[in-house]
């Protein structure tokens, strides 16, 4: 009985190497346009697929394999009488081996050196439908869809036979490529189309597995393309842990603007600070809480230099961020065998969205990409801020909106000093900053203070004002707003609103 392979690929890889072995195995090849000019080019015994369906390919390619004798030679039931029967009367044949894979519309969908017309010509129609009806008839039908299966494949096949968890695994990869294939169309037309998002479809490859989740006990797995965005330089590999806290590092350092480093600690920052230079920077920033930073991950906006180096390696740091590193840096960093570095390859996405699972569903927000300037500031007490105190507090105002709520962050100089994050009572946050800022011997006179939400009573306001700070912060929007600035009033402090509140939770 003849044995048949369909052949259709975009990518080439390995593909003459794999149809030689299926003719050595005496199966006749059936391929489409350009895969078999390259099979017939390398002395492959195929047949072209136009003169194994007596119907040409049209519409420049378009249709190719949409015809009864492919997919009725995929989808037959060999186990069955009455398909049997049909096959013989309409001339259709089993084909057995399917290998396709799929116009490049991944590798072209983000590209904007390309015209939506080209984009749309690089949507597949006939390779998802073969790969879709090889899968589904997984019992009889072979289906491989990556180039990285066909050795495995070709040495169970020599063996005399495919087996059945070798067909379930390949339509299981099959399903997988078609889904993958099809959420990107989706998502870009939603996007190209300006749709309303009535659907949450994610699409995302498995990178690698890590050793655990936030504890030893979870399971967790990294999926996506975080190597497009970050590149491990030296050190061992990432945790569960490092991943979040060095995204929230980096964008954090991100958000500010000069010669700037922060250092975190379980997301939140223990340190930050603006400086003449990276190691300026770094060592104010360290100033702010020494000891919370053992073991912190340090993020920098600009390149690491040798002398900051030398500073780096005078503590233990789980991590170290920048966009690049002078080569005598690198150098002296790469003499702490398991402190990670990193490079940054490409900025975070603004308009990207924060999932997080909940019972039954998702919960999906957009990214915090809240700026300030000068107009959106509003002076609500009878004294104005003077410029210093302006610049400190859109300072403080950045830290604080990547702190968890309740936050309360005292700065001075562009330095913080003091930092109360992830209280249930705001009170208790502005208590936290200010035992910080004393512990390592911070003068609070003349500091400022953001809070992440409004004030909803004095009490917390009037703890702050108890430290010697002198301008504040903060949303507004509290019922008792009136209350608050009259407290502010009375203590002769600025304060200015924003209008903008930033919990993190």
């Amino acid at each position: 009985m003849k044995k048949f392979a369909l052949i259709s690929v975009s990518d080439k890889t390995a593909i003459v190497e794999f149809a030689r072995e299926l003719n050595f195995l005496e199966y006749q090849i059936i391929a489409t346009g350009n895969t078999f000019k390259l099979l017939h080019g390398n002395k492959i015994n195929c047949s072209e697929i136009k003169d194994f369906t007596g119907f040409p390919e049209i519409f420049d390619g378009r249709i190719k394999t949409l015809h009864p004798k492919i997919f009725g030679g995929i989808l037959m039931r060999t186990n069955n009488n009455s398909d049997i029967k049909q096959a013989e009367q309409n001339d259709i044949y089993p084909i057995d081996i399917i290998c396709v894979n799929l116009y490049p519309f991944p590798q072209v969908v983000n590209r904007n050196d390309i015209s939506l017309e080209e984009k749309i010509e690089n949507i597949d129609i006939g390779g998802p439908s073969l790969i879709r009806a090889s899968a589904k008839n997984y019992e009889r039908v072979s289906v491989l869809t990556d180039p990285s299966q066909y050795t495995e494949f070709l040495l169970e096949i020599k063996k005399g036979k495919v087996s059945d968890e070798t067909r379930k695994k390949l339509a299981y990869a099959a399903f997988s490529y078609t889904s993958y294939y099809d959420t990107l169309i989706a998502n870009y037309f939603e996007t190209e189309f300006h749709q309303p998002k009535t659907a949450i479809r994610l699409n995302y490859e498995s990178s690698f597995d890590l050793r655990y989740g936030e504890n030893p006990h979870q399971r967790a797995y990294l999926f996506g393309e975080f190597e497009n965005y970050f590149n491990i330089l030296h050190g061992k590999e990432l945790s569960y842990n490092n991943i979040v806290d060095l995204t929230s590092a980096y964008d954090l350092v991100n958000d500010l603007e000069g010669c700037a480093c922060a250092i975190i600690k379980h997301t939140n920052p223990c340190g930050a600070a603006l400086g003449k230079n990276v190691l300026d920077a770094y060592e104010r920033a360290l100033s702010s809480d020494p000891v919370s930073a053992y073991g912190g991950i340090v993020a920098f906006n600009k390149e690491v230099d040798e002398n900051t180096a030398e500073k780096l390696n005078e503590i233990f740091l789980e991590i170290v961020v920048a966009p690049s590193y002078s080569e005598k840096a690198l150098e002296k960093l790469k003499t702490k065998k398991n402190r990670r570095i990193i490079s940054v390859k490409k900025d975070m996405v603004d308009n990207s969205l924060l999932i997080k699972s909940v019972p039954g569903g998702l919960l999906v927000q957009e990214k915090d990409n809240s700026k300030l300037n000068n107009d959106s500031l509003k002076l609500v007490t009878t004294k104005k801020y003077s410029d210093k105190e302006l610049n400190d507090l859109k300072f403080a105002w950045k830290i604080c909106k990547h702190t968890k709520s309740n936050a309360i962050v005292y700065v001075k100089d562009e330095k913080t000093i003091g930092v109360g994050a992830g209280q249930m009572s705001r009170v208790d946050s502005t208590k936290i900053a200010a035992t910080k800022a004393k512990q390592f011997g911070h003068d609070l006179n003349g500091a400022v203070a953001a809070s992440d939400a409004f004030f909803p009573f004095a009490d917390g306001l009037l703890e702050i004002i108890s430290n010697g700070i002198t301008s504040v912060i903060q949303p507004g929007g509290s019922v008792r707003d009136d209350e608050v600035i009259n407290a502010a009033n009375e203590k002769n402090i600025s304060m200015v609103f924003t209008g903008i509140r930033n919990f993190k939770h």
